[in-house]
Formats: structure tokens, C-alpha cells, sequence
């Protein structure tokens, strides 16, 4: 089992120490991909732009003479002219769009060994999203058989050796191959196949088969999102718990003349400004970029550039603890990214779990926000409060305070809290001063919750006109609550 130790938790995201035998690699961090064939920007160059670990396709060199045998000879680290940790690939993906391959499982595990590969994977089945569930279980059945046999295959001591998670867009599949594989024991968990539905803005069923097979993972265990190269969905699949991703967007992306943002793409022929700081943006205008003889190079070094202050970006807000605040601010730049993120709501129970219970300001930014983890532990957390006497609930401090037994805040989309809270996370949070439908909803609904749990006391709550909602009328009928009208109080 490889060494991987957590350093810093948000949502289910973390930052991380994975130790490989060519240097520790601090995730969340997105590994180039190198085509040993085409290198349109050097390996030896890749740290200069933030890259800790490299990954490239064993297969193109087993199958390259020449290549095949000066890694022999070499190493693989000296064939690509790097000192750092290098994964590489077994032939999957060739296998996944040419329907077959020129090597065993146990051929490739070999050579990955042979040549000093850091992190090895086995010749698993990459299953296409849409086939039928019988199909994505057979397919599943031969990755792990395969996987049990490389690890036996494997010296202690040596290579580190990936498991691939499969079972298509099938959860439970994805749940239970994810489950076995923890059992054999692996090193790395990717998540693989899942590039078609990256291809065709299919976030929403990537959440489903990240959280799917992180639930049958060891929630320590690193994970790496097979394919998922470009900015824009980095903070979303690092909450969700990935730590490693790979990236040959950069390149081909700028083959076809496409600029990578954090919020999207570009074609660089329609850009009148390049919004950029980095250091090709900054030495060039954008109709010197589009008319550069070197065009695809300096494309593809802006792009690294982006997908590493990305990743930077993602790093610290899980350290000041606002990640989802990140994910959010993401997943409005494109409508499917929006999906995803609903989706994401979806499994709040399971990031409640996984997320810290003390860190910074709780920042409202949508509709989404109100079904955080915060918010569910609060609700959870209501059993526990005991209330008696006679209770003011209201939003801000009145002349009328002193005249009640206790006082609790009213804040959305918490509901209520003791006000001597108010200052504590997540009480603390900032929020819209008019809100939104959903998080009144919740607020209320926590509300009412408190008051059933403690029937006894009795309640007058101060209404403001911002916190109109249907759900107020539940709480006005309630035979131990007055709603005070905005006006009157």
C-alpha cells in the first residue's frame, strides 16, 4: 500500500503527501500527460509550470521499438529526460477506442516494472457509459480478475500500483468494484472511463460515479479522475473527493487553437483580449498570439499555466476552508457544471461526514449553499438543544430581548440558534439580507423541528418582510408560537 498522508480536509477534498519512489507529490495535482511521440512541450520543462509527477502511455513505447528499447536500457525517466515521479498508463485507452491491444495484462504490469515506473496500471476494461448493465458487470468482473493478478505480479517495495474503479454510469457497480479493490489493496484508485461523459457535459453523472465509488473506497485512499483535465471542474471533483487528475487538454486543446480558462474555452481566433496574466499573455497581444509562428506552443504553455493556478486556486481553499464556496463560484460557468452541482446536493449526508467541523466564514453564494454539509450538521445538532420558558426568535437585537427567557437568532438558511452562537461558525456566516426561496425553506423547516423537539417552551417569533415563505403558516399554527408581523414588532 502506498503512503499517502492527509494534511488538510474540506468537504471531501484534502490535500495530501503521496509518497513514490521517485520523490512525495503533494495532491490535489493534475499530471501532464506526455505523448513519448509528440512532445509539444519538453518534460524537463513541466516543473517550471507547478507539474510534481508526469504521466505517459507504456504502451506507445512497449509497441515503439526504438522507444521500448532505450527505456529498457535508460529507464523511463531518462527516455523522458525527467527526475520526477512518472505514471504511466497501460494501454486502456487504445484498448477502449481500437476494441484490442497487442499485450497481456501481465506483459504490460512487466515492462511498467522493468523500465521504473512509479505508479503502474494494469490492463483493465474501460466500459463506454452507455452500455447494458450486464455488459458493464462483465466488463467489471475481467478489471478486477486482472487487477488481482497484477497485484500478485508486483514486488513489494517497488512500483506502485493502481486499481482502476469501473461499472459505467451503474452506482452500485461503481460502489462494488470500488469495494473489492479496496480489499486486494492498492495504492491508487483511479476512476476510469469516464472521459465520454466529460466529452458530452455529462458532470451530473460524473458526480454519480465519483460518489459512488468513493463510498466503497477507504476514505483514506487516493483517488485519481482518469482523463479530467480541464480547470473548470477541478474544485468540483476535488470536494468530491479526487486527488489526482491528469491533463493532455493542454496540448490538444491547443492543437485546435483553444484557450483554456478556469471558467471555459476560448478559440484563440475569436479573442480580441487574452484574459491572462501569465507569462505568455503577458508578452503577447492576442493577434500576435493568433498569428505567432509557434502558435500551438505557446497555447499549450498558457494552458498548463491556467490548469496549475487552477489547482493552486483549489489547494487554498481547502486549506482557509471555503472550498465549496469555490465549487459553487465554478459551477456557475456553464449550465451542465450547474447540474453537477445539484446534483452534488444530492450526497450531503455523505460530505457531512467527511467534512471538518470547525473552519472558516460560511459564505452563502446560491440556492446550493443551503443544503451544504454546515447546514445539515445543524439540523442534526438540533436534538440536542433544550429549550424551556418563554423564547424570542428574531434577526437582529430588539428593545424587547430582556422580556424572554431565552433569545435565538434567526439566520438562513440555519433557522434558529442561541443568540451567545452568533459569533461561532457557522453561525457566523454571511449571507444575503433578502433570501432566497430555498434557503428560507430550510431555515423554517429547521425551525419547526426545534419547536416540535420542545413543545414546552413557548415561542414568539419576529418577522421581517424579507422572510415571506409558505412555511410560515406552519409555524403561526402551531398552538406555542405567535408570528409577530413585520410591523408590529
Amino acid at each position: 500500500m502506498s503512503q499517502f498522508d492527509i494534511t488538510h480536509k474540506d468537504a471531501a477534498g484534502r490535500i495530501g503527501k503521496l509518497t513514490t519512489p521517485h520523490g512525495v507529490v503533494e495532491t490535489p495535482t493534475v499530471m501532464p500527460v506526455i505523448n513519448p511521440n509528440i512532445q509539444t512541450i519538453k518534460p524537463s520543462e513541466m516543473k517550471e509550470f507547478g507539474a510534481e509527477i508526469l504521466i505517459t502511455n507504456s504502451y506507445i513505447i512497449y509497441r515503439k521499438d526504438e522507444l521500448r528499447e532505450k527505456a529498457l536500457k535508460d529507464g523511463l525517466h531518462a527516455l523522458l529526460d525527467y527526475d520526477g515521479p512518472i505514471m504511466t498508463d497501460s494501454g486502456s485507452f487504445q484498448l477502449s477506442v481500437y476494441g484490442e491491444v497487442e499485450v497481456t495484462n501481465e506483459e504490460i504490469i512487466d515492462f511498467q516494472q522493468r523500465i521504473g515506473t512509479d505508479i503502474g496500471v494494469p490492463l483493465d476494461i474501460p466500459t463506454h457509459p452507455d452500455v447494458t448493465y450486464e455488459k458493464a458487470k462483465e466488463d467489471m468482473d475481467i478489471t478486477i480478475e486482472r487487477l488481482k493478478e497484477a497485484r500478485g505480479l508486483v514486488k513489494e517495495g517497488g512500483m506502485l500500483l493502481a486499481g482502476p474503479v469501473q461499472g459505467a454510469t451503474y452506482k452500485d457497480l461503481r460502489e462494488e468494484c470500488a469495494r473489492e479493490l479496496s480489499d486486494v489493496g492498492f495504492d491508487v484508485y483511479p476512476f476510469g472511463a469516464v472521459v465520454p461523459l466529460m466529452e458530452s457535459y455529462r458532470y451530473a453523472d460524473l458526480v454519480d460515479v465519483i460518489a459512488s465509488a468513493k463510498k466503497g473506497l477507504d476514505p483514506v485512499a487516493p483517488v485519481h479522475l482518469f482523463g479530467a483535465g480541464h480547470p473548470m471542474m477541478f474544485a468540483l471533483a476535488v470536494a468530491l473527493g479526487c486527488d489526482l487528475f491528469d491533463s493532455a487538454a493542454y496540448a490538444l486543446y491547443a492543437k485546435d487553437r483553444r484557450y483554456i480558462t478556469a471558467r471555459g474555452t476560448y478559440h484563440v481566433d475569436k479573442l480580441k483580449h487574452l484574459p491572462c496574466s501569465c507569462p505568455v499573455c503577458m508578452a503577447h497581444t492576442a493577434e500576435e498570439l493568433k498569428k505567432a509562428h509557434n502558435c500551438t506552443e505557446l497555447l499549450a504553455r498558457h494552458n498548463l499555466y491556467v490548469t496549475f493556478e487552477e489547482m493552486r486556486e483549489v489547494k487554498q481553499s481547502i486549506w482557509e476552508g471555503n472550498l465549496l464556496e469555490l465549487v459553487e463560484q465554478r459551477c456557475r460557468s456553464h449550465p451542465r457544471m450547474l447540474e453537477a452541482l445539484k446534483q452534488m446536493t444530492n450526497y450531503s449526508s455523505w460530505l457531512e461526514e467527511c467534512d471538518p467541523s470547525s473552519k472558516s466564514t460560511f459564505f452563502y453564494c446560491g440556492p446550493e449553499s443551503a443544503k451544504r454539509p454546515e447546514v445539515l450538521r445543524f439540523n442534526k445538532q438540533l436534538e440536542r438543544l433544550t429549550i424551556k420558558g418563554s423564547v424570542l426568535i428574531r434577526a437582529y437585537p430588539t428593545k424587547k430581548d430582556k422580556e424572554y427567557d431565552t433569545v435565538m437568532m434567526f439566520k438562513p438558511p440555519f433557522g434558529s440558534y442561541p443568540q451567545d452562537l452568533a459569533e461561532v461558525y457557522p453561525f457566523n456566516a454571511e449571507v444575503v439580507r433578502t433570501p432566497d426561496y430555498e434557503a428560507l425553506e430550510i431555515a423554517y423547516k429547521n425551525t419547526i423541528k426545534l419547536v416540535e423537539m420542545n413543545p414546552e417552551a413557548t415561542y414568539t417569533f419576529f418577522m421581517k418582510e424579507s422572510f415571506e415563505h409558505p412555511l410560515v403558516e406552519k409555524l403561526d399554527v402551531m398552538d406555542n408560537v405567535t408570528v409577530v408581523p413585520p410591523k408590529s414588532n
